[in-house]
């Protein structure tokens, strides 16, 4: 039996580790990477779409060649604004534009264009969008993260004891503690410094990080209920745990803060 669990441990760990890695992957801050070739010359670069205030966000493109030139192009999102242009500055082998800060939770598009000779590129086919953002110290966003993480690994391995029949509650009860700790006491934490609201889901708003975690507490809290009258309780602890899992592997800060720049008198 205790072979058995420990196997559960693992193959709980294994999914929450691959969990935790498609959301690195996966979002609208994740820097934005790619290739283009200009003459004889491949460039890679790489995008970010999200930065701390209260700097202009310097977005860097390594390029050797002094005879690659370039400019920038933004605005802020949403709005109404006309697109404004800047050459890039050269630094070294670096060409950098520098992207306007905004306050908390403030957008800006840009798309930035290299020139060599008579070839022009862009570097994305779309104009790329990057929010700017507040500090938030260590002590509230590593408990979260670790939090999460672990609330993530305990209900996998709760969702498996449901599975193959074993006890249920005491783990639930530990996957619902860590839920909240992490994701209703700590999450707001990390919300309010980054952005200055403790809550952007429902009702207030859109923000899916605040509204799945919500979500996911609801069926956590239902399981762990039933578990407490019945220590075996399989079906309401698999739903929780295959919720969880879902909601796990939506994009962290889809659509998040926003400051609306079209409602400007």
């Amino acid at each position: 039996m205790k072979k058995k669990s420990w196997l559960l441990w693992i193959f709980a760990l294994v999914i929450t580790l691959g969990g935790s890695y498609y959301q690195r992957l996966t979002g609208p801050t994740k820097p934005y990477r790619g290739k283009v070739e200009l003459g004889e010359t491949e460039i890679s670069y790489r995008l970010i779409r999200s930065f701390p205030r209260p700097t202009d966000a310097p977005v860097r493109v390594h390029v050797e060649d002094k005879d690659v030139k370039g400019y920038y192009r933004f605005k802020r999102y949403p709005s109404h604004d006309d697109w404004q242009e800047m050459q890039l500055e050269r630094q070294d082998d670096l060409l950098v534009a520098y992207i306007p800060q905004q306050p908390a939770a403030g957008k800006v598009m840009y798309q930035i264009y290299l020139q060599k000779g008579d070839q022009m590129e862009k570097l994305s086919e779309d104009p790329i969008i990057i929010r700017f953002r507040n500090d938030v110290p260590a002590w509230a966003l590593i408990p979260h993260i670790i939090l999460m993480f672990f609330a993530m690994l305990w209900s996998m391995r709760t969702g498996l004891a449901a599975l193959f029949r074993q006890k249920t509650f005491r783990l639930s009860l530990v996957t619902i503690l860590l839920l909240i700790t992490g994701g209703l006491i700590f999450g707001p934490i990390v919300q309010k410094f980054a952005f200055g609201d403790y809550w952007t889901g429902w009702p207030l708003g859109t923000d899916l990080t605040d509204n799945k975690t919500a979500v996911a507490f609801i069926f956590w809290l239902i399981a762990v209920l039933r578990s407490w009258k019945n220590p075996y309780h399989r079906s309401w602890v698999l739903v929780a745990s295959v919720v969880l899992f879902l909601v796990y592997m939506i994009p962290h800060s889809m659509f998040g803060s926003e400051i609306d720049w079209t409602q400007e008198p």
